[in-house]
């Protein structure tokens, strides 16, 4: 469906941390980064696409958040989201909703929210019924 999705930052180096921490988590591979324009990019594996994006704003003007927009990446289980959504925090993220079901979406959907450290939205989404737990 997406060829790639693009999200300004207003501090190159904090956001690439910020994402350099967090997409391996997620299995999400960098696939370039040039902090002499600035931006960087990760892909979904087994690619080349959709890419996720970050830099400034190609008009040059400041980066703002937009009120309404979020992006959300997929988690396989539910130990791999409530992982991620603590290296987010750990490294400058802030809460907006910590991992638990959200039934209102569906039976199974699962989900945490936070933004990164330029304040954009995300959330980590996991869609499958837990793991049955080992009969003893």
């Amino acid at each position: 469906m997406f060829s790639d999705v693009f999200i300004g930052v207003g501090d190159f180096d904090r956001a690439l941390a910020f994402y350099r921490a967090l997409m391996p988590v997620l299995g999400i591979k960098e696939r370039f980064c040039e902090p002499d324009r600035p931006w960087a990019g990760w892909q979904s594996q087994p690619g080349p696409r959709p890419l996720f994006l970050i830099g400034k704003p190609y008009d040059g003007a400041a980066h703002a958040v937009g009120n309404g927009q979020m992006i959300a990446f997929l988690a396989q289980n539910r130990p791999l989201l409530d992982r991620a959504y603590a290296v987010a925090l750990a490294n400058g993220g802030s809460c907006e909703g910590p991992p638990g079901l959200r039934p209102e979406y569906h039976e199974h959907y699962y989900g945490a929210y936070f933004r990164d450290t330029e304040g954009n939205k995300l959330c980590v989404a996991c869609h499958e019924a837990p793991a049955p737990k080992p009969s003893a």
